[in-house]
């Protein structure tokens, strides 16, 4: 299935497409900070280096519980949200399993022997899950978009991609796919999906450059529905969102590899940053992710939900509503308040 066959996709034609440029995309918003090659390499070759060598000192012990996935293979009528690691979700929504930026190698990296490797393995074995309906891609950063385990998913009925991905999935021998941009929407199994905005960019090599488009997500069931942030930075758009498509079930937003903010502040947000989308989107439930697998930022790894409590109290926020998972945990979404 290709994004020819657009029989089934809704587009809100009264949007002008801003984001579109002649060679891709680019971030409509004017706050936003456009990142360069030279201002990326200053960050990695010094900024980061002294932060790293201190993060590498320190010793991390991520918690997680074992799942061996013989509930999720039985489940077909609660909904639920189990965090495999990072940004890898696999959610259960009435009797549809859709898995969201899944990534099961060791390092987020073009290649096995260099780059950033993951402190905890992922909380299920792939070979655990339950059988795939969708899997949603956010944006082709090799920590969102990991190929080898694409390629390990790819009896999957429908692979869900925002634009320009296609060529990419071709390589790896997928075309059960469709591309969409931002306000596009698809059905699939009676479970909408809404390709939504994000604040964010796009990369694999030096001469592809923001040449696919980024996103998030929103999944829509019958009775229930989430959102997923996918990567990105804090912007105006979570409010146009929450009006459009508010409240949801639960959100699912990142909040790790936010340091330092003069590098990734417009690309990742802070815990605090999290908090204000939370609010626009008007979410009841909150899952943190992108925290707590791969090294990033030079934030350390075990520090966002640390924060994110903080965070929490000050603003006087009902901590239950706030979930902090462990590696491989499941959760059952109930009548919009969490059930353990």
């Amino acid at each position: 299935m290709r994004l020819s066959k657009k029989k089934n996709i809704l587009q809100n034609n009264d949007i002008s497409p801003s984001h579109h440029t002649k060679n891709g995309f680019s971030n409509p918003n004017p706050d936003y900070e456009q990142s360069t090659i030279s201002r990326d390499m200053k960050r990695v070759l010094f900024d980061r280096r002294k932060a790293q060598k201190k993060i590498r000192r320190l010793s991390y012990t991520m918690e997680s519980v074992e799942n061996d996935g013989s509930y999720l293979r039985s489940n077909y009528e609660e909904f639920t949200v189990t965090w495999a690691g990072h940004s890898t979700v696999l959610v259960q929504i009435e009797g549809q399993n859709i898995l969201l930026d899944p990534i099961w190698s060791n390092r987020a990296s073009p290649v096995p022997f260099a780059g950033p490797k993951r402190y905890i393995k992922p909380g299920i074995d792939i070979e655990n899950l339950p059988e795939i309906h969708c899997v949603l891609l956010s944006h082709n950063h090799y920590d969102h978009f990991d190929k080898s385990t694409i390629k390990r998913l790819k009896n999957s009925e429908l692979f869900i991609v925002p634009l320009g991905f296609g060529k990419e999935l071709r390589r790896i021998g997928i075309i059960n796919y469709i591309e969409l941009d931002w306000w596009e929407r698809v059905t699939h199994n009676d479970i909408g999906f809404v390709c939504t905005p994000s604040q964010h960019n796009s990369t694999r090599r030096l001469i592809d450059h923001d040449k696919t488009l980024w996103c998030s997500w929103i999944i829509q069931g019958k009775r229930n529905n989430l959102f997923f942030a996918g990567d990105t930075g804090y912007f105006p758009g979570f409010k146009e969102i929450g009006s459009r498509f508010g409240p949801f079930n639960i959100v699912c937003l990142p909040i790790g590899a936010y340091l330092p903010r003069k590098y990734l502040e417009h690309v990742h947000m802070s815990p605090k940053d999290a908090l204000h989308a939370y609010h626009d989107l008007q979410g009841t439930i909150f899952l943190a992710i992108h925290w707590g697998t791969f090294n990033l930022g030079n934030d350390p790894p075990d520090m966002a939900p640390k924060v994110l409590k903080e965070e929490i109290k000050k603003m006087n926020l009902d901590e239950d509503l706030f979930w902090i998972l462990k590696h491989g945990e499941t959760r059952i979404i109930k009548d919009s308040s969490p059930i353990t």
